[in-house]
């Protein structure tokens, strides 16, 4: 005779300690994501909808693609210069208020362009533009800090991004909507309509993140007393734990030339990138698309592609536990894409095919390589070392967008500033390849030493 013991778990008991956890964080999530993540998507179409508006700007004003090409780049050179500055303010005045001053600051200055009639005030509004929204991206990262440990962060900072690719996604429908239908409205052009109606909400976003947000969670009335207890308790232990290891492993990381390497890979991938996304719309309306909201609406298609490709190709990274050679092949994958754009002489239909092929591997590029860096640093620089890498590779699209557009003025066409793309995606690859050829021996050669 077999007796079975059924154990009867106790209704008053106390939940789970790591069940509490969940909960908390789940509950932090839901209550700053959202906004933030709008905020974000706000952020990306103001930075990159300039490469739909010059499709009407250059025939409004004496802009040549050398003109544009500047103006486009000269962005992340304020973006550059003021990301460490905003950063500081940010420790100084509580994110409540830097998140006003700067949204409030970058939404009129982006409303401002509508404005703009010569070079000179295009280049000095992009520098402004970026010189304010320099310490968005950074500034949330670090008030992600305050509210979630370290083992927690890289989920909450991946869900956060992913409102750069829906950005991405609807910036062309959206803008070619505005270009075509606004166009001549009240005596404006669509041009001048999609500054004001993508660079005000900025501002209004900014007053709604002042009154929503707190500067930490003893602040946060939406946190009960044991909630916030909990989550001060588990942050602390968090800072304890990283605390005696930062200082080696960040000069250590310094010293580490395979570092500035990296920051040269990313120069030349994102330097790549944002050249695409800059000159896409061009590139399309070149292939014998002249209506602006087709242009929009055809530039979505690479971008869904290219998201469903980044999820596969990230979940097959995930299973096979492997980042380089993931990589690697992702940026042959965009370089094959483009070639075979150089190729088709501006069909329409197999353009666009290659396009999509190109977004794969493009799309796929920025969480391959910061899951592979931060596989390369030690845990305690990782933080560290991706935002002194983020910060040398935002330089790439400073100079690129520039650079294609003087080859675009010489050659008369896009073709040639193809094969700049091409060369400096297989220059990624090739220096990933090289330097992350031993990508685990300094988490392992730390954490021996820490022992």
């Amino acid at each position: 005779m077999t007796t079975k013991i059924i154990t009867v778990q106790d209704p008053h008991a106390s939940p789970d300690p790591g069940q509490q956890l969940d909960a908390l964080y789940a509950k932090i999530r839901w209550r700053l994501l959202p906004l933030l993540m709008l905020c974000y998507m706000i952020a990306f179409l103001d930075r990159v909808n300039i490469g739909y508006a010059q499709l009407q700007m250059k025939q409004t004003l004496a802009f040549g693609d050398a003109v544009y090409g500047l103006g486009a780049g000269i962005f992340f050179i304020g973006y550059f210069l003021f990301e460490v500055p905003s950063n500081l303010m940010l420790k100084r005045s509580g994110v409540r208020k830097t998140l006003l001053r700067i949204m409030f600051c970058w939404g009129l200055v982006a409303a401002a362009m509508m404005f703009v009639a010569t070079p000179l005030q295009f280049y000095i509004l992009r520098f402004l533009l970026g010189a304010f929204e320099a310490g968005f991206f950074p500034g949330v990262i670090l008030y992600f800090t305050y509210w979630f440990p370290a083992p927690r962060r890289g989920q909450v900072i991946a869900i956060f991004m992913t409102a750069a690719a829906v950005a991405g996604l609807i910036a062309g429908p959206v803008s070619g909507s505005i270009l075509k239908y606004l166009n001549g409205v009240a005596g404006f052009n669509g041009w001048q309509w999609m500054f004001v109606i993508q660079g005000l909400p900025a501002s209004v976003l900014g007053v709604l993140a002042f009154l929503y947000l707190q500067d930490s969670p003893e602040q946060a009335r939406w946190l009960s007393s044991r909630e916030q207890r909990l989550l001060k308790e588990d942050m602390a232990q968090d800072l304890k734990n990283a605390r005696h290891k930062s200082r080696d492993s960040l000069a250590q990381m310094f010293r580490d030339p395979k570092i500035y390497l990296l920051s040269l890979a990313y120069f030349m991938f994102l330097g790549a990138t944002y050249m695409l996304v800059f000159w896409m719309p061009s590139l399309i309306q070149g292939w014998g698309t002249q209506d602006l909201l087709l242009v929009g609406l055809i530039t979505a298609v690479p971008n869904i592609i290219g998201i469903g490709g980044m999820v596969l190709i990230g979940w097959h990274s995930d299973k096979q536990r492997e980042r380089r050679w993931h990589f690697v092949g992702s940026m042959a994958v965009a370089a094959f894409g483009l070639a075979i754009i150089t190729l088709l002489n501006g069909h329409l239909v197999m353009s666009v095919a290659a396009l999509c092929v190109a977004c794969v591997g493009i799309k796929a590029g920025t969480p391959l390589f910061f899951a592979l860096v931060s596989e390369y640093l030690s845990v305690a620089a990782t933080a560290g070392g991706i935002a002194f890498i983020s910060s040398l590779g935002n330089l790439g699209p400073a100079v690129t967008p520039w650079l294609n557009g003087v080859i675009n003025s010489h050659t008369g066409g896009h073709v040639s500033s193809m094969y700049l793309g091409i060369v400096m995606y297989l220059l990624a690859g090739a220096l990933v390849l090289i330097t992350t050829r031993s990508a685990r021996a300094p988490r392992a050669a730390v954490a021996l030493a820490e022992s």
